[in-house]
């Protein structure tokens, strides 16, 4: 008879991802003075999101319809409305973008609706979900689940993400 003491037990990891999309957005990495990114561009974007934790009672990880009904807010806002006020037919500028009192003109005009962030770019977006994302599900779970990575996708060729250091 073949004894099971020298045997390792696997550990599981529980992971799920959601992913956003639907947003027409509209920006510009001013910085790249020698390359076409310089000028407003947009994209049909879209976010997969990657959330790492125990099992609830209902063995899931995260319950994606949970972030209609949720309690905490970002910003004031349930995640799905955050995403679209961010992300869905805007213009996103950074905040140290030189033509920013022209982008204000334009939305005092109700030309665009401007968003203001600390930087451009798929990265920067990223990141800036993870952020917002990650605090909103920690203390929605009480820190049962965190958010692991998430991924811009600018189009199909273009994505860049950030995700947690093991």
């Amino acid at each position: 008879m073949a004894s099971n003491s020298t045997s390792k037990k696997n550990v599981i990891k529980y992971v799920s991802t959601k992913v956003f999309d639907g947003f027409s957005s509209c920006f510009r990495q001013w910085k790249a003075s020698g390359t076409h990114c310089k000028y407003l561009h947009g994209y049909g974007v879209s976010f997969k999101v990657w959330f790492e934790g125990e099992l609830d009672e209902c063995n899931w990880v995260w319950e994606f319809g949970g972030m209609k009904r949720a309690k905490c807010k970002i910003d004031g806002m349930n995640p799905k409305e955050w995403m679209d006020y961010m992300f869905d037919h805007t213009v996103i500028v950074a905040e140290d973008d030189p033509q920013l009192d022209e982008f204000y003109k334009l939305e005092s005009l109700g030309l665009i609706q401007l968003r203001v962030v600390l930087a451009v770019g798929a990265e920067k977006f990223a990141e800036l979900v993870f952020q917002k994302l990650d605090e909103f599900v920690q203390a929605e779970t009480k820190g049962r689940v965190r958010v692991k990575r998430v991924e811009f996708r600018e189009h199909a060729k273009n994505t860049a993400f950030v995700e947690v250091m093991s």
